[in-house]
This record gives C-alpha cells, sequence and structure tokens, in this order.
C-alpha cells in the first residue's frame, strides 16, 4: 500500500518537493498540500496537468491551520515539512503536532531536490528575507556580463494565480508583467532584472524552466526567495547575512542550512549596523563554516531627492515580505528617512484598509511601517486607500517595483533604491572569479 503523504507548504518549495520527490512516485499517495504564509493561497488544487498520471483529480490545497485534523481524517503517514523562513521552534511546534497526531515528520534534505544544470550554476540565498539577496544577485549578473559571458536569472517561485498557466514564466520586458497578471510580490523581484535588459525565469515546474534557461544563457543565477536552499546545484552557492538580526542565521529554517553549505557568505548593511553585530555574525559564519569566503557589503541607499525628505513627515513603505514573515523592525525606507532628515515617521494603523487589518494584526510586529501587500486586486486597492487616507507630507517607497506604476496616490512620493556595494576587500568580483577559475 503507498503511504499518505500531506506536503506542508506555501506555494513554492512544497510544489518543488512533490514535482522532484513525490511525482510519480509509486511509494506515495499525496492526500494534499497545506499553504501558510501567503494570502488566500489554500482552497485551491494542484492541477491534474502538473500533478501527473497517479493524481487525475490534482491535489487539494488545505489550510495549515487544519493539519492536525486532516492527519487523523486521513490517516497520514508522513507529513513533509516544505517551505521556509520560520524559526526553528516554530518548526518543531509542527513536527510535534504531526507526531502527536499519529505521522512522521520530516524534511528532504537540500541536494535531494536539486536539479543538475549542464551549465555553471551561482546560486544566491540568505538566512532571512530581508537580508538584501535580490540586490546580490543583480551585481552577480552584471560581474558574469563582464567576463563576456550570457547569463540567465532563475527565480524562486511565487504562483500565487492560475497554476495551469504558471509551468514556466519568462519575463524579459515590462509587457511580461500584465501577460502574466504578476502580484505586487512578483514585480518587486522580477521588475528591476528586466530593468537591467536581464531575462528571468520563474514558475512550477523547475526542470523544465531550467532546460529553457540553459538554451539561451553560459551562466544560470539562481535567485532565492526567502532563506529556501537552492533548487539547481549551485556551482558557487552565495549566501547574504544581515547583521540587523544578528543570531538569525542559527535559529532560522532553512537559513542556517544555507550558511553551513555557502561557498561565499556576504554580511551585507554594513555600513547601517553596529561593528559589534558585524563581528558576532562573521564569528558564528567562521565556527558553522570555516570554509565558506567572508565579504562584507554595502546595502547603498539612494533617494531621488534627498533635500525633499528633510523636516517632512513620511510615510515608509517597505517591502512586503520582509516585515511580514521576515520579521525585519526596518529597512531602507527607514534608514532613508533618517538618514535624510525627515521630521516624524507617520504610523499608517489608523488608516488601515481592508485585508492590510487582518495582515497586521497576523504580524503585530510590523509597527508603524506599511508594507506592501499586493498579493490579489483587492489588496492592491487596500493598500492604494491606506496610503491616500494617511496623513503624511511625503510618502517614501523603498521597494524594488516602481509601486506608484500600479497605485494612483493623491499625495507627493519619491522612490528609496538600495544596491549592492562592496565594503572592503576582498570584492564579490574577486572572489567569484577566482571560484570560477577566471
Amino acid at each position: 500500500m503507498r503511504e499518505n503523504v500531506i506536503i506542508m507548504g506555501a506555494a513554492g518549495r512544497d510544489f518543488h518537493n512533490f514535482n522532484v520527490y513525490f511525482r510519480g512516485n509509486e511509494r506515495y499517495n499525496v492526500i494534499c498540500f497545506t499553504a501558510t504564509q501567503i494570502p488566500d493561497i489554500d482552497g485551491r488544487h494542484y492541477p491534474p496537468e502538473l500533478a501527473g498520471d497517479l493524481y487525475p483529480g490534482g491535489i487539494p490545497i488545505y489550510s495549515d491551520a487544519n493539519l492536525f485534523d486532516l492527519i487523523k481524517e486521513e490517516e497520514v503517514d508522513l507529513v513533509s515539512f516544505s517551505y521556509s523562513d520560520v524559526p526553528h521552534t516554530e518548526v518543531m511546534h509542527k513536527a510535534s503536532i504531526v507526531t502527536a497526531a499519529g505521522a512522521d515528520f520530516i524534511i528532504i534534505g537540500a541536494p535531494y531536490t536539486m536539479l543538475k544544470s549542464t551549465k555553471t550554476v551561482i546560486s544566491v540565498c540568505s538566512v532571512r528575507t530581508g537580508c538584501g539577496k535580490s540586490q546580490t544577485s543583480r551585481k552577480v549578473v552584471k560581474i558574469v556580463r563582464s567576463m563576456g559571458k550570457t547569463v540567465a536569472a532563475v527565480r524562486h517561485p511565487m504562483p500565487y494565480g492560475d497554476l495551469t498557466k504558471q509551468v514556466v514564466q519568462r519575463f524579459a520586458k515590462y509587457e511580461d508583467f500584465e501577460k502574466h497578471n504578476c502580484t505586487i510580490e512578483e514585480r518587486e523581484e522580477y521588475e528591476p532584472m528586466v530593468r537591467m535588459g536581464a531575462a528571468i525565469y520563474a514558475g512550477i515546474d523547475y526542470e523544465k524552466i531550467l532546460r529553457k534557461a540553459e538554451k539561451e544563457a553560459d551562466v544560470i543565477v539562481w535567485d532565492g526567495g526567502n532563506n529556501d536552499t537552492p533548487f539547481f546545484v549551485p556551482d558557487v552557492h552565495i549566501v547574504v547575512f544581515d547583521p540587523h538580526r544578528a543570531g538569525h542565521e542559527t535559529s532560522y529554517h532553512p537559513g542556517e542550512t544555507n550558511m553551513v553549505l555557502a561557498d561565499v557568505a556576504i554580511i551585507n548593511k554594513v555600513d547601517s549596523s553596529t561593528p559589534e553585530n558585524v563581528e558576532k555574525v562573521r564569528k558564528t559564519i567562521e565556527a558553522n563554516n570555516p570554509r565558506a569566503s567572508i565579504i562584507l557589503a554595502d546595502s547603498d541607499i539612494m533617494a531621488e531627492n534627498p533635500d525633499q525628505i528633510k523636516n517632512k513627515r513620511v510615510l515608509v513603505i517597505e517591502d512586503g515580505p520582509s516585515l511580514t514573515h521576515g520579521e525585519m523592525d526596518y529597512g531602507a525606507g527607514v534608514i532613508a528617512a533618517q538618514r535624510f532628515g525627515a521630521s516624524e515617521l507617520v504610523d499608517p494603523r489608523p488608516y488601515l484598509t481592508g485585508t492590510l487589518q487582518q495582515v497586521f494584526q497576523t504580524y503585530p510586529g510590523i509597527g508603524s511601517l506599511l508594507p506592501a501587500m499586493g498579493y490579489s486586486p483587492q489588496q492592491i486597492k487596500d493598500l492604494e486607500t491606506t496610503i491616500n487616507n494617511t496623513e503624511c507630507d511625503l510618502v517614501l517607497v523603498a521597494t524594488p517595483v516602481d509601486l506608484m506604476q500600479l497605485l494612483s496616490v493623491n499625495k507627493p512620493t519619491q522612490r528609496i533604491r538600495y544596491e549592492y556595494k562592496d565594503n572592503s576587500d576582498p570584492s564579490l568580483e574577486s572572489v567569484l572569479k577566482e571560484l570560477l577559475g577566471e
């Protein structure tokens, strides 16, 4: 008899683990996926077109909140934990629920889920959401291009829409965002790459995605999501650390796995952190992975018009996932407000509308910042209304996407950008070229 399985996920790693480990495997019968972290992703089906011959009706996706009852009702034998950026204690809380209900609990080893490429693969991952891996990925693309090689980026999955239309997605021009009905969260990751003239792939079936990308590139850059491990076997594994959250590198799953696997460890945001926290992170890396080359970097913050910020009451909009399950206290927008002399950070909580009220209830640690939430048209509208209702002089938009192209806002706005910058020697370019034998 086949073992009954539940895959716990958040519409990304869970689908990949199914595709490469469970799909077509007659040892297992996947009863369902459970979903968390991302709004409104439960209640769907993993479609039969993607699930394979063993699942002619597809596979349902239920809320993570029903896990215990599902295990009991469906006589589940095995639960596979398959999502990321979770405290180690929370992982074990889930394990306790699973084992109490009578099932085994597993985390599939990272190498089992990595696909082998025929091309050179450079992976960029992190120990937490919001460390600065996307700006690092863009820097890696520039370095590879400077070496005279063609490059394609592949992004960790974010399939929040019609799964049958998201098997393989390629983004190379702005029209592609509309074609694929991208959410704000998707555009935050794809748009900066497209703006610099690079193609970026994403979707659901990463075997097919990898083979497509290999046809147009000498080098594949894996642009990781959350603090997940790469889906491809890397020739060079770069991991980004955030000294503002020193200590998190050993207390979140699977960020600690990334640290242990790293060939290159980048301690980012050195310019806005304390030397003590930078040194704390360095010592942790050296203790857990003495093989890794350690690089210091800045998240170089740029404002369109710094003088306009001085003495203004500002509403700061930061990257959504970094503030929610990433648990960041602040990001580039707050640093820019402080650095350029804003008089006050305006609290958006009295003005929250619709779905954003639930976001703040779920993540009370967000505080007085506004996350750029946009997983649905309604949430985008709620974000727009909240901004327009907030009494402030200026809105600082510190997200990778040009948010004002998607919203109609009734007050002055200014974009805050941030890019990778070497802080000292060795540089990322020199280390990368050495590891690649260039």
